[in-house]
C-alpha cells in the first residue's frame, strides 16, 4: 500500500505537535509517566519567579512551578507547584523564594519537625526573603552589615550633635555649666565648713565630744552616789510593796462610809444635830432672845435707876422703859418679827 505524501506530512505534523505539547508540559513540570501532586504557596512578592522554575528540598529538585496567579489588587500572589516526587512535608515547613548568583530563581522548602504532614492540594506556609543582595552580603562578609548599622548609629549621633549646637541648646549648656560652677563653689564652702566642724581644737564637734567626755567623767565620779540612790529607791520600793495596802484601803473606805453616814444624819431632821442645823425655829428663838437681851442692856444703860433704886428721899422713877434698842447697837441690830 502506497502512502501518499499528504498523509506522511499530516502524520509528521501531528507527531510534532504532540511532542511540542508534551515538551511544553514537561517544561512546566507535568509528567506523563509518574505520579504528581499539587502544592500551593501565597506570596506578596515573587521576585521574578516564573512557571517551570524548580522547587527544591535540601538541594534536590522535587518539582517545578506550574502556574502563578493573582487578583487585580496584586496584594496576594498564588503559586501553584507541581511536585513530581512523593515526599512527606511536615505541617510547619516553610517555602521561600531564593535567587542564585547566576540569576536562577527557585522555591526552597525548609522542612519542619512536625509529626503531621501537609496533605495534597493544600497550602504551605511562606516567609519573605531579604533579597539576593543582602543574603550575598551576609554570606560574603557579615562585617558589612555591622558597618551598615554603625553608619546608621553615627548618623544618629551626628544628628544629635547638630541639635546640641543649636543656639537654644548652647544657652542651655551655658546655663548648666554656670549651675555646675555654683554647685562646685557651694561644695567648696561646705567642705570648709565641714573642716571647721571637724577641727580637733576649735570645731563644734570637738566641743561636743569634750562636753560628752566631761559628762561621762562626772558620771564616773558620782557612780557611788548613783548606786546609793538606786539602792535607796530599791529599798523604798521594797518597803512600799510590803505595805498592806488592801487593809489601808479597807479602813479608808470604812471611814469614808461613816463620814457619809454622819453627813447624812446632819442633813436630816431626825436627830438633835440635824434639827439644830436644819430647823429655823431655833434660829428665830435665838434671834428673838438676842433682840430682847440687847433691848434690856440698852434700857439698863438708859434708865439705870429703874434697876438700881438708890434714893435718900425715896423719889420714884417715872421714865418709861425702852421698846427699841438704841442706835449704837450696830453689831446686833434689832429684828422685828
Amino acid at each position: 500500500m502506497k502512502i501518499s505524501n499528504e498523509t506522511k506530512i499530516g502524520a509528521i505534523t501531528a507527531i510534532t505537535i504532540t511532542v511540542l505539547i508534551m515538551g511544553f508540559n514537561f517544561l512546566k513540570g507535568k509528567t506523563f509517566f509518574g505520579k504528581t501532586h499539587t502544592l500551593y504557596a501565597k506570596y506578596t512578592n515573587v521576585q521574578g519567579l516564573a512557571a517551570s522554575n524548580p522547587v527544591m528540598i535540601n538541594g534536590l529538585q522535587v518539582g517545578t512551578v506550574y502556574s502563578i496567579t493573582t487578583d487585580k489588587n496584586m496584594k496576594e500572589i498564588l503559586v501553584n507547584m507541581n511536585l513530581t516526587k512523593d515526599v512527606n512535608i511536615p505541617n510547619n515547613s516553610i517555602a521561600t523564594i531564593e535567587q542564585t548568583l547566576l540569576g536562577l530563581i527557585s522555591i526552597n522548602i525548609k522542612l519542619g519537625d512536625a509529626k503531621d504532614y501537609i496533605p495534597k492540594n493544600d497550602t504551605i506556609a511562606t516567609e519573605p526573603t531579604t533579597g539576593m543582595f543582602n543574603e550575598i552580603l551576609s554570606k560574603v562578609d557579615p562585617i558589612f552589615i555591622q558597618v551598615k548599622k554603625a553608619v546608621s548609629s553615627i548618623d544618629s549621633i551626628l544628628f544629635s550633635f547638630n541639635r546640641i549646637l543649636d543656639p537654644s541648646a548652647k544657652n542651655n549648656i551655658s546655663a548648666t555649666l554656670e549651675n555646675l560652677n555654683k554647685t562646685t563653689a557651694n561644695l567648696i564652702e561646705s567642705s570648709a565648713s565641714l573642716t571647721t566642724l571637724l577641727n580637733t581644737q576649735t570645731g563644734a564637734l570637738a566641743g561636743t565630744l569634750n562636753n560628752l567626755n566631761s559628762f561621762t567623767t562626772n558620771l564616773d565620779k558620782n557612780n557611788n552616789k548613783i548606786n546609793n540612790l538606786v539602792g535607796n529607791l530599791d529599798k523604798t520600793a521594797t518597803n512600799f510593796s510590803n505595805l498592806d495596802l488592801e487593809k489601808t484601803f479597807n479602813i479608808l473606805n470604812t471611814t469614808i462610809t461613816d463620814l457619809k453616814s454622819t453627813i447624812g444624819k446632819l442633813n436630816s431632821t431626825s436627830g438633835s444635830a440635824g434639827l439644830l442645823l436644819n430647823d429655823t425655829k431655833l434660829y428665830n428663838n435665838l434671834s428673838a432672845t438676842t433682840n430682847k437681851l440687847n433691848l434690856l442692856i440698852d434700857d439698863l444703860k438708859t434708865n439705870p435707876k429703874r434697876y438700881l433704886h438708890i434714893s435718900v428721899f425715896g423719889k420714884k422713877n417715872t421714865t418709861n422703859s425702852l421698846t427699841v434698842p438704841l442706835p449704837d447697837t450696830i453689831n446686833a441690830p434689832y429684828l422685828k418679827h
